[in-house]
């Protein structure tokens, strides 16, 4: 590990060690909060363990509503860590139990936020390691791209899958990745359970807030 590598992974270490405090939610464009910090996203389908990351990464255990029933966050909810920057929580997508008019209501407020936001550093996109990519990754990715965000992946819940199987995912991810313009090559993996991975995502969220425009 090089010296500027180093200083990141502590600087990281210490930004997630800071307050961690709940601004607003919101279910509208005009609701958003004003564009101030620096801002990165979470988003994946329904269960693929996104409340779990947050809570994780920031070593709270209700910061982010757990819940195991699909499409229960119906809001864009925004968090203050340490007044360096902005975590915000997506809707999740893919569930079956919510209504199709919801869905696309849900998806274009979604989209509005994310084509629309000029503090949004970037977007990680959650993926479950045991199944990979599904149909509405595959959708939400052409709608980054054409919103020109950029986003990278994160595969969860490492603990409960096979390292070879483990593997497979990511290469077959990696393929997928090769022809989507604003797709950061780089893949994550990460466990919520034995904090697999968690170190790298809060290095790499420190770079994006605290790195100075070149």
């Amino acid at each position: 590990m090089t010296d500027e590598i180093e200083a990141w992974h502590r600087t990281g270490k210490w930004l997630f060690a800071q307050a961690c405090v709940f601004i607003k939610g919101a279910t509208k464009v005009a609701n958003l909060p004003s564009e101030s910090l620096s801002e990165v996203a979470f988003v994946g389908r329904s269960n693929v363990g996104k409340s779990s990351l947050i809570n994780a990464l920031t070593n709270r255990k209700k910061m982010a509503r757990v819940s195991s029933t699909p499409g229960r966050t119906q809001e864009i909810n925004f968090f203050s860590l340490g007044s360096v920057g902005i975590l915000v929580d997506l809707p999740g997508y893919g569930y079956a139990q919510v209504s199709k008019d919801k869905r696309l209501s849900w998806a274009q407020f979604i989209f509005d936020y994310l084509k629309g936001r000029s503090v949004l550093k970037r977007v990680y996109v959650l993926i479950d390691s045991r199944h990979g990519l599904k149909k509405s990754d595959m959708e939400l990715f052409q709608a980054l791209n054409t919103a020109a965000v950029s986003y990278q992946i994160i595969l969860t819940k490492c603990d409960k899958t096979t390292q070879k199987n483990l593997e497979k995912i990511q290469q077959q991810t990696a393929d997928q990745l090769k022809n989507q313009p604003a797709a950061h090559p780089h893949i994550l993996s990460t466990s919520s359970q034995n904090g697999k991975g968690l170190e790298e995502v809060k290095t790499e969220i420190a770079q994006l807030f605290l790195s100075k425009p070149q």
